[in-house]
């Protein structure tokens, strides 16, 4: 195990790494996202989100 912030480009539908790591951080709640769990992002903040609620609580405060 890595255990490496990865730095990713997040794209429509995956992302691709740019640098190994094991796990990026949500941009809302700070919560550690282990890349094999990450399923929400945002492609125009490039940013990563926890869950459907980080993303939602996000998308709000716009």
């Amino acid at each position: 195990m890595i255990k490496k912030l990865a730095k990713i480009k997040y794209l429509p539908n995956n992302f691709k790494i740019i640098e190994d790591g094991d796990h990026v951080i949500c941009a809302v709640s700070g919560k550690k996202i282990k890349l094999e769990d990450l399923n929400y992002w945002s492609v125009e903040s490039q940013e990563p989100y926890y869950s459907y609620k980080e993303a939602a609580i996000k998308r709000e405060s716009n």
